[in-house]
């Protein structure tokens, strides 16, 4: 009976394990928060949780942190909204800017200037062909790294540590 006990509480831990998400970064999760309430095109009024992933590029722009916030459609990753966001602290506050937004579908075509895999802008960034390859290698990035679910009720919860601006027309 203890031996079934045992194995019965083994295999609980390894299937808590196995579902068990890692938690989000807390990057993420504030730049989550300020793209949640105008930004990100929730589909479904009924919606209830995002998909997301994120890169984070300290190359691109020297002496500046982007996080690359992708918001996909579906469980393949074939499509979806990518943001960049811009950070830096102010007063003991992460500042969140948002500076560019676009649609987009992953191809299987190969396209030598935008990455392994092509990517189409359904609705393109703003400023050209070097942020359309940015941006484009951002979303080749986040594809490669794990996947987190939120809960848009938790997105759109304030947080203390985080301030959001953004110059973009928000009804672009």
């Amino acid at each position: 009976m203890i031996r079934l006990l045992t194995v019965g509480l083994l295999l609980t831990c390894f299937r808590t394990s196995l579902y068990a998400q890692e938690q989000p970064p807390k990057v993420l999760l504030g730049a989550a928060h300020c793209l949640a309430s105008d930004w990100i095109d929730l589909g479904n009024p009924k919606a209830t949780v995002l998909s997301v992933g994120y890169f984070l590029d300290e190359k691109s722009y020297p002496g500046q942190k982007v996080v690359y916030v992708v918001v996909y459609a579906g469980p393949r990753r074939s499509d979806g909204q990518v943001f960049t966001v811009f950070l830096r602290k102010d007063k003991g506050h992460q500042i969140f800017d948002i500076q560019n937004n676009a649609t987009f579908i992953r191809t299987h075509k190969k396209d030598a200037a935008f990455g392994k895999e092509g990517v189409d802008f359904v609705e393109p960034p703003l400023w050209g062909i070097w942020t359309q390859k940015h941006i484009a290698r951002a979303i080749e990035q986040a594809g490669l790294q794990p996947r987190f679910t939120l809960r848009v009720q938790d997105v759109l919860k304030p947080l203390a540590y985080a301030r959001c601006e953004s110059l973009l027309d928000k009804s672009r």
